[in-house]
């Protein structure tokens, strides 16, 4: 019983891997429908290890009195009449 989880563990180890990337679907479906063919596994192996990271954007409401730096772009303070980043006037 151990020696076949172990293998489990070895077959999904592609989708493991790939489960905190951009792709996480993709490879773990690569890796369900052709794993037990030794080219796609290491197909979704490459890849799982390739693909780039899921970055998750955080949206933040501004508060409507918010305005923005017309130089930089920097966010100013309420009523703010200079902006803190780079001197310009707001």
């Amino acid at each position: 019983m151990l020696h076949l989880a172990f293998l489990l563990l070895l077959y999904f180890l592609p989708a493991i891997i790939g489960r905190q990337k951009r792709d996480a679907t993709g490879i773990f479906l690569l890796n369900l429908f052709l794993g037990w063919t030794v080219i796609g596994w290491i197909i979704a192996l490459i890849w799982a290890c390739a693909a780039q990271p899921y970055a998750p954007v955080n949206w933040v409401p501004a508060a409507a009195a918010t305005r923005y730096c017309c130089q930089c772009g920097t966010l100013t303070y309420p009523g703010a009449h200079f902006c803190a980043a780079c001197g310009r006037s707001v």
